[in-house]
């Protein structure tokens, strides 16, 4: 599938319509309110409060022009009836920084995936979880990818005028899970297979239908015919399909980031952040992708090093990594526990070894400095897990006085796990929305265009980020409840 360019990116916002209200230094007013039955997205006016079909034009762009209310497209009585069932519960969070998130404990990113390449999918994902609130997407260092999350996010912000989240990219430094695609030749294929690999994979990936599917140019409404084999652009390793092939098939293809392009992708002005993922293992290889990226990362707010856990010789590996960022290293850092890789859409016990890393860690003496949040089979369950430990939204100082622990640190008043990243889960949900609406409205639907799957998928990522966002407010009015 062939990537749009920038400039493709540019046109297709510039020429598609837009759902937007204008933003905050037109209409200071606006409210993102969640809903009991459904979720609305109003907007008020001289404290009058409007409900919106979400069908509204892209004539009040923001500038210097006087203030007009947007134009919106009335609803019927039936649909009119939702405004007096909505609960105004403006999270606090929304406005808060990313860094103020990390700070408090209830960071939320997205992970789209670091070798999930599908932009359509990326760039409506990026539009439902910015308005979910979360505080950073992380997706494939890739420039085309790259912009679908920019046009997204920035859609979001048509929409409602909500702080933008940061945008990370993910590399590797060696051999890994994140970083590598499933292939195989469907003519090896026997034709009495049952297939097992088609249903087994998390993303369809893998296509035997020889027909014009989802697969569509993202410029163009035009439909392309996929070769039978796996989908490349959707395929992110999860290596479900490896096991489960009668016939040993299916080979994996592995490929490490180029440090060169990775920095001048870094360089550019819509990159805040950017993960190095690692096994931890080999100081020699992460030194030598961290000399290759120079002075590159001198433009980043944020590098994260995500590592899986190596028991009693994670905290020296820890240790060893930031002393060789340290001299070169002008941002915040954080540290990803990676549990269990791309597997947080299997189930409730997918999560439990993404916990049982947060508690090593918790109690893990001279850690080095750094945000640590969680990932690796994070779902649904994780915040309950960690309430279970004593971990969610816990500052380090309670936390020291409750394990009467000799943990040094001087930022004690900083949650001790600052977030939680969601994967597979994260996409799987939102993911049946819009597989719900290509099917109605074509492979290249933009989910703005289509309010009532852009309430769909907006309620289902709000049940996954409101409650580490506002978990009192979704204990007490149940908004998240699933």
């Amino acid at each position: 599938m062939a990537k749009p360019s920038q400039e493709s990116f540019d046109n297709k916002k510039r020429n598609s319509p837009a759902l937007s209200l204008c933003c905050s230094h037109r209409f200071p007013s606006f409210s993102l309110l969640y809903i009991d039955i459904d979720l609305y997205i109003t907007v008020g006016f001289a404290g009058k409060v409007v409900s919106s079909s979400l069908s509204l034009t892209n004539s009040c762009m923001c500038n210097s022009t006087p203030p007009v209310p947007p134009k919106v497209k009335l609803r019927n009585s039936k649909e009119n009836k939702f405004v007096e069932n909505v609960k105004s519960l403006v999270s606090p969070s929304i406005s808060s920084t990313p860094l103020d998130s990390l700070r408090r404990g209830n960071w939320v990113k997205l992970i789209c995936g670091a070798s999930f390449e599908d932009v359509v999918d990326i760039r409506n994902l990026s539009l439902v979880y910015t308005l979910a609130g979360v505080d950073c997407i992380d997706c494939a260092a890739d420039a085309a990818v790259v912009g679908a999350v920019n046009e997204g996010i920035e859609t979001a912000r048509d929409i409602v005028c909500i702080r933008r989240p940061w945008v990370m990219i993910s590399v590797n430094d060696d051999k890994d899970l994140h970083f590598r695609k499933a292939e195989f030749d469907p003519e090896d294929c026997p034709a009495d297979c049952s297939r097992p690999c088609e249903n087994v994979c998390p993303a369809n990936a893998i296509s035997f239908q020889g027909k014009s599917t989802s697969g569509i140019s993202y410029n163009t409404e035009a439909p392309r015919v996929l070769k039978d084999g796996v989908i490349t652009d959707r395929c992110y390793g999860c290596g479900r399909c490896l096991p489960v092939c009668p016939y040993d098939k299916i080979r994996e293809v592995t490929y490490v980031r180029d440090a060169i392009t990775t920095a001048d992708l870094i360089e550019r002005n819509d990159v805040d952040a950017m993960e190095i993922h690692t096994s931890g293992r080999q100081s020699a290889l992460f030194e030598e992708l961290w000399r290759a990226l120079g002075d590159s990362v001198g433009n980043l707010k944020l590098i994260a090093v995500s590592l899986p856990n190596g028991g009693e010789s994670t905290i020296s590996s820890m240790n060893k990594m930031f002393s060789i960022m340290k001299p070169n290293l002008q941002s915040f850092n954080l540290w990803q526990l990676d549990g269990r890789p791309m597997s947080g859409d299997i189930g409730r016990g997918a999560t439990k070894e993404s916990i049982a890393f947060a508690v090593q860690l918790a109690k893990a003496n001279e850690r080095p400095p750094g945000f640590l949040q969680l990932a690796g089979g994070t779902n649904a369950h994780t915040i309950d897990g960690l309430k279970k430990e004593g971990l969610f939204q816990t500052t380090v100082s309670e936390y020291l006085d409750e394990c009467a622990s000799t943990i040094n640190s001087s930022n004690s008043s900083h949650a001790l796990i600052s977030g939680i990243a969601y994967g597979g889960y994260a996409r799987k949900i939102v993911g049946r929305v819009l597989r719900s609406m290509q099917s109605q409205h074509g492979g290249a639907a933009s989910i703005e265009d289509h309010p009532e799957h852009l309430l769909m998928a907006l309620q289902e990522a709000l049940a996954l980020v409101g409650p580490v966002k506002c978990p009192s407010l979704s204990t007490k009015n149940n908004v998240y409840d699933r």
